[in-house]
């Protein structure tokens, strides 16, 4: 299993010292080192040169001397810059290419000789161009350098531009951090898409809806007969007993009542995982069943909230209709907890869990979306569903057998899966495959 989330490291910098100016953000001048020791070995030819009294080797030596005395001399460049930043689509969709162009402005009255310009790209987002530009820039000029980015779920915010000015002999360098003009963010909300139907376990509200139950009412599918009792509808009346025996009775059918759903999904660090470095990770394979789940189930007229066992508050209360399924899309594809790369913020599970049972509510079914990375995501499970919440797994699998380490993290996760079963909790065990095919087969095993 290869550990990280997906993308490339940024090639900015994340230094947010703020200058009077509010804008830039120097980190002050800096010594190249370049011509060190150019003095000393320029007094060597003019030694020679006046021992071997040869006028041309003095002259070579004094020459670098002055070229020395220059260097040293030659102060930074004033770092005078404008920078502007345009997406050529600030709100695409996964996997879309966005083109990202960079202009930089000489506002200042002299030349850049030695300009290099690196923008600070979302770590998440992968690009094979490179996000930089050297060049020399006259006072008044405009250079633009353009890069291609892969969208990626979430909110990804650019860091400052980092500018390097350099003088005209190399020797000293002006560094700095520029926030850029224009746009800063691209948002990447993926649409939710409803898979196949959900097939959830018998714990439900008084609501109708679609889950089975074991009690007798109005419904489709036959349960049961009564006594016929006054106010009872005559289109539940059992009409053929009472034809054949003259005795009223009323048709029970197994009503059908909606469910509480709570799709939690496992955004821990343990969780960034994947088979290799291509693929996506398996918090972005929970967070793309969960877009898959939640419209499913409220199509089915289920009550679905929205949680991420991990650091920070990503929790959904239970809703249904249109603008709950906004939130939830909205959520799932900008909250923090749920990003594309891990989390720096300190996390406690066993307070997470604490905080969550509190807020669960008392008749909520979990749809727990985990690669079971350890243990502890297997006991989390067990745990609630102990509590009374009929827990189901939908599990990623991230493992790959190419190592001896990763075909034994493949067994451990296997057992843990094996165990879970065991303990009467339906898991899902996604492979290859698409959802919608895993959940049709898994349909197949556990109405049998």
């Amino acid at each position: 299993m290869t550990g990280a989330a997906g993308g490339r490291e940024s090639t900015g910098a994340n230094g947010r010292n703020v200058d009077p100016l509010g804008q830039i953000r120097p980190k002050g001048v800096v010594p190249t080192g370049r011509w060190t020791g150019m003095a000393a070995l320029a007094l060597v030819p003019v030694g020679l040169g006046v021992l071997l009294r040869h006028p041309p080797l003095v002259l070579v030596g004094a020459l670098g001397v002055a070229f020395a005395a220059y260097a040293r001399g030659d102060a930074a460049p004033d770092l005078a810059v404008t920078i502007e930043r345009e997406l050529s689509d600030p709100t695409p969709n996964p996997g879309d290419e966005v083109t990202v162009t960079l202009r930089v402005r000489n506002d200042g009255d002299g030349v850049l000789p030695d300009l290099r310009v690196v923008d600070g790209v979302p770590a998440a987002l992968a690009t094979d161009d490179p996000a930089r530009l050297g060049t020399a820039l006259r006072p008044g000029r405009t250079a633009t350098f353009s890069y291609r980015v892969t969208a990626i779920r979430g909110a990804h915010e650019w860091d400052p531009v980092h500018v390097l000015a350099r003088n005209p002999s190399g020797s000293r360098e002006r560094d700095a951090r520029i926030d850029a003009e224009g746009a800063t963010a691209l948002r990447c909300a993926p649409e939710l898409e409803a898979t196949a139907s959900l097939p959830l376990r018998g714990l439900t509200t008084v609501y109708s809806g679609r889950v089975p139950t074991d009690v007798g009412g109005a419904g489709i599918e036959f349960h049961s007969t009564r006594e016929y009792r006054h106010g009872d509808p005559a289109k539940r009346v059992n009409w053929a007993r009472y034809a054949r025996t003259g005795e009223l009775s009323t048709l029970e059918f197994r009503e059908e009542r909606a469910a509480t759903v709570v799709v939690c999904i496992d955004a821990r660090e343990e969780a960034y995982l994947a088979p290799d470095p291509e693929s996506p990770n398996a918090v972005e394979r929970s967070v793309e069943a969960a877009a898959q789940a939640v419209p499913a189930l409220l199509d089915s007229g289920d009550r679905v909230g929205v949680a991420a066992f991990a650091p920070g508050d990503c929790r959904l209360d239970p809703g249904v209709g249109d603008d709950h399924a906004a939130r939830a899309r909205e959520l799932l594809a900008t909250h923090p907890s749920l990003a594309p790369t891990p989390s720096d913020e300190r996390f406690l599970p066993t307070t997470w869990v604490r905080r969550f049972r509190r807020w669960l509510p008392a008749d909520a079914q979990v749809l727990f979306c985990t690669p079971l990375p350890d243990d502890y995501a297997a006991t989390v499970a067990r745990r609630l569903d102990a509590y009374g919440h009929a827990v189901t797994v939908i599990s990623p699998d991230p493992t790959a057998d190419d190592t001896p380490g990763h075909r034994l993290a493949g067994v451990e996760r296997a057992n843990r899966v094996s165990r879970l079963r065991s303990a009467g909790i339906r898991v899902l065990d996604w492979g290859e495959a698409s959802l919608a095919t895993e959940l049709e087969r898994a349909d197949a095993r556990w109405s049998r």
